[in-house]
């Protein structure tokens, strides 16, 4: 269910280049699967921002967004008690059924955030999965204190080499049976190619954010698919990259 809701935010801080963190207070009932995300009308801006969701509670929602436009950086300069307009309860989410007790969770940038939420809820169904993050640089580094300290095996690649190995999340991933995945389109692809079963979360732009507009539709096997309302977490079996049907 979608639903306009207003929140206010209580937190907003720098937590690496160009990322922020931001925690807001609001009704989060409609939030029900960790990979759904929620669209932020901003003064001034005609087109809402959807950005996923890293973690909720009752009353309270937590995402994590990269300045990398006009409309992030005005949300970068917010300050504890600006209210703003959210649709809330998008997308569908990952299953927390995996056919593995051993998952690994692979995230590359701001497509990390999600996985966090994900994890804290497979560990609650008694799961324990393995984390692999991508970043270009340590200075972009985020959230793997946070990771570490559910519990969890947490490995990290920059690709310039200044934390972690030197390389891509494919350069660590092993042989790994189910991923679920998040990231950049070109990541997305490489663990598909590697992988053999999971779920993948696909980023696009988006009108609505609610399945009407058809703005973000995709070609999956057997037809079209909207990443806002069908998405945009999807099978790896559905998926296909351009050139690898």
């Amino acid at each position: 269910m979608t639903e306009d809701r207003t929140f206010k935010v209580t937190e907003n801080r720098n937590i690496a280049r160009g990322v922020f963190r931001m925690v807001l207070a609001g009704d989060t009932s409609d939030i029900a699967a960790p990979g759904q995300f929620v669209n932020i009308l901003l003064p001034n801006h005609y087109l809402r921002r959807p950005i996923s969701v890293c973690d909720w509670k009752e009353g309270e929602l937590t995402i994590i967004y990269k300045v990398v436009g006009a409309g992030t950086q005005d949300m970068s300069l917010m300050n504890a008690g600006t209210k703003l307009s959210l649709l809330t309860g998008l997308g569908n989410g990952y299953s927390l059924n995996p056919p593995v007790k051993t998952p690994v969770l692979v995230g590359g940038g701001v497509g990390i955030p999600p996985l966090y939420g994900l994890a804290v809820r497979l560990i609650g169904n008694g799961i324990s999965p393995s984390v692999i993050m991508g970043f270009n640089t340590q200075a972009e580094c985020f959230y793997i204190d946070e990771f570490t300290a559910l519990g969890l095996s947490v490995n990290v690649a920059t690709i310039d080499g200044s934390y972690g190995t030197k390389g891509f999340v494919t350069d660590i991933m092993g042989n790994s049976e189910y991923a679920y995945v998040c990231g950049p389109s070109a990541m997305l692809r490489a663990v598909h190619r590697i992988i053999p079963a999971g779920q993948f979360s696909f980023e696009a732009r988006m009108g609505c954010g609610f399945g009407v507009c058809m703005g973000c539709s995709i070609r999956i096997r057997g037809g079209s698919k909207r990443v806002c309302s069908d998405g945009p977490v999807f099978s790896h079996e559905e998926i296909i990259f351009e050139g690898d049907e």
